[in-house]
């Protein structure tokens, strides 16, 4: 695999976990009742939506297609995340599951930094993004530890 090829993967791979979130947040605030909570996914959403671009066109400068849909493992997250909130504390089963979405998301940023095969643009892309990465995932799990006590 060339050095363009796997950064246009690596960066995909990127797109379709900030998909996965964006979609998970947007159906989150549509459910909880807390409206400070409910604007708090919203925000984040956007943050989402605004990776996927960005890296979207990253992705079309190392002369790949943006990936255009979220991953298997998203999906079913958020499929537990309904399940869990249909059974418990709304709320909270949304926070614990977009948590791990966080986590999912900063642990690919850090994999995609690290990978010897990205490239310098891609990987200035990506540590530019980075920022926003680790500031959502850290009101996440702030916002869920807040609510286990």
């Amino acid at each position: 695999m060339t050095t363009e090829s796997r950064t246009a993967h690596n960066l995909n791979d990127l797109i379709q976990i900030a998909r996965d979130g964006k979609d998970f947040y947007t159906e989150a605030a549509g459910k909880v009742k807390d409206a400070e909570l409910s604007a708090l996914f919203t925000r984040i959403a956007g943050v989402k939506e605004q990776m996927v671009r960005s890296l979207s066109t990253s992705v079309l400068a190392a002369g790949g297609t943006p990936a255009e849909h979220g991953t298997v493992v998203g999906s079913m997250q958020q499929f537990y995340g309904k399940v869990r909130a249909t059974l418990g504390d709304t709320q909270y089963g949304y926070v614990a599951e977009l948590e791990e979405s966080e986590d999912r998301l900063l642990k690919a940023f850090k994999d995609t930094l690290t990978d010897a095969d990205t490239s310098p643009a891609a990987r200035a892309e990506v540590q530019r993004l980075l920022p926003q990465v680790q500031e959502c995932h850290a009101v996440m799990r702030e916002r869920k530890h807040a609510m286990k006590h």
